[in-house]
């Protein structure tokens, strides 16, 4: 620990031989008479693959994704965003957009939807057709924020996700496994990789270092590793206020029940039991719904201490034959979403999609509890949900499901349905987005034709 004159440095740490964990910002922290620094905005991207059922033209008649009504009053029943309803404050829809450049332009690119959406979805960029080592999209919109707001942090950004991503070389119709499988480009031809298990996550915020013997006996110990900073802990909390404690110990105490939930996951799926993930990492629960909260706790804590204030988080994998039987459909996630324009399959299809929304709001609730400043966490984050396909059954990707969440540090009031032009790019919104996070000076961003009045 760094302590200077009467007051803890900003990049105060607790630190042992194996484990580092940083702090939240905590009043201490200020000379006297100093005022608090504006917080800095976190941006969590969410990429959820097969579009949405109000994508279809009955799904748009029947308002199964963006509202019947434009501007501030808008109703999200009977929609797939109904369980943001509590939210609406917090909440900003951005509908019938398109994702021409996760189209085919050429013959040849033909039916390669699924291997090439992911990719476009953060880069808005057309990718190059490969199987090899020579692939080509854009610099995603998450680590053009991370290159100019992320370098001052442990983790410029952090890739998550849920199914496995882990596949090599060529997939179908001519596409590398890369497009697929990232969201996160530093580069155009740098894909990030997504990480899938919680326990990697972990040890990879809280710096968990020491030689696999000794995190493996700390394991079977039922170890903390926050066991391995008492006398740590107790020195910084001998020199800050009431206040001050209080948050410290509800951070920490955060820290300690995200590890206890991955050992005990990692318990289960080692005791011998049948799993419905047999070929999964140990550390990854068979539920996806378990997954899900587990690694939006990982970056609820990230955003807290300060370890990163950029995240991407793959909800699925194209063309994924998932079950979610607590959607109520008992249908594959692939198959369901092919419905063949049939009224009731795509009602079925809304079904899944608005249990996949059902999970944003943990993550806000979340957010919400945690101070920031002046406010809360959820007021300085900007959360981006979209998926890259339109109507999933045609392979298309025009009216491409997208809300925003959080106030992005004031600068975006929620409480809004924006109903865009038909043609209209999805990149817009990118680009507006990247303004109001401080970057002006980028004029365009993938196909962009201009911002949007958010």
């Amino acid at each position: 620990m760094f302590i200077t004159k009467q007051h803890l440095s900003r990049r105060t740490v607790l630190k042992s031989m194996s484990a580092t964990v940083a702090l939240p910002f905590l009043e201490s922290m200020l000379p006297a008479m100093t005022p608090a620094p504006k917080p800095q905005v976190r941006v969590a991207c969410l990429e959820m693959v097969h579009g949405s059922a109000g994508s279809t033209k009955y799904g748009i008649e029947k308002n199964m994704w963006a509202p019947a009504q434009e501007g501030r009053e808008f109703d999200l029943s009977p929609g797939s965003l109904l369980p943001l309803d509590p939210w609406k404050d917090h909440i900003t829809i951005v509908s019938n957009t398109d994702l021409r450049p996760a189209e085919a332009w050429d013959l040849h690119e033909i039916g390669g939807d699924h291997f090439r959406s992911s990719a476009v979805f953060l880069t808005q960029a057309h990718p190059k057709q490969t199987e090899g080592s020579d692939v080509f999209a854009g610099t995603s919109f998450d680590q053009i924020y991370a290159n100019k707001f992320g370098q001052d942090t442990p983790l410029p950004s952090i890739q998550l996700s849920i199914e496995s991503v882990d596949q090599a070389g060529g997939c179908e119709y001519g596409y590398s496994c890369v497009y697929t499988d990232s969201v996160s480009w530093a580069t155009p031809t740098k894909p990030l990789p997504m990480v899938r298990d919680p326990r990697m996550v972990f040890d990879q915020l809280f710096g968990v270092g020491g030689t696999d013997e000794e995190r493996t006996e700390r394991r079977h110990a039922d170890k903390s590793i926050l066991d391995l900073l008492t006398h740590q802990a107790a020195r910084v909390k001998s020199k800050i206020g009431a206040a001050d404690k209080i948050k410290l110990n509800d951070y920490l105490e955060s820290v300690r029940e995200i590890e206890r939930r991955i050992q005990t996951v990692e318990a289960r799926n080692a005791s011998g039991e049948a799993r419905a993930l047999p070929a999964a990492p140990v550390g990854v629960p068979d539920s996806w719904d378990e997954h899900v909260k587990i690694m939006f706790d990982l970056q609820a804590v990230a955003f807290a201490g300060n370890i990163t204030r950029v995240s991407s988080f793959k909800l699925s994998r194209d063309a994924h034959g998932r079950i979610f039987p607590e959607s109520g459909v008992t249908a594959g996630f692939h198959g369901a979403s092919h419905h063949g324009e049939n009224d009731q399959r795509i009602t079925q299809f809304a079904q899944i999609n608005k249990y996949h929304v059902s999970m944003v709001p943990y993550f806000l609730e979340k957010l919400s509890k945690i101070q920031d400043g002046d406010g809360t966490l959820l007021d300085n984050t900007l959360l981006v949900y979209g998926s890259p396909m339109g109507n999933s059954n045609l392979h298309n990707h025009k009216r491409v499901p997208l809300f925003i969440a959080g106030h992005a540090g004031g600068t975006i009031k929620g409480h809004l349905h924006l109903r865009t032009p038909d043609g209209t790019p999805m990149a817009n919104i990118f680009l507006t987005l990247l303004h109001k996070l401080g970057m002006n000076e980028l004029e365009t961003f993938g196909d962009s034709t201009g911002v949007l009045a958010i």
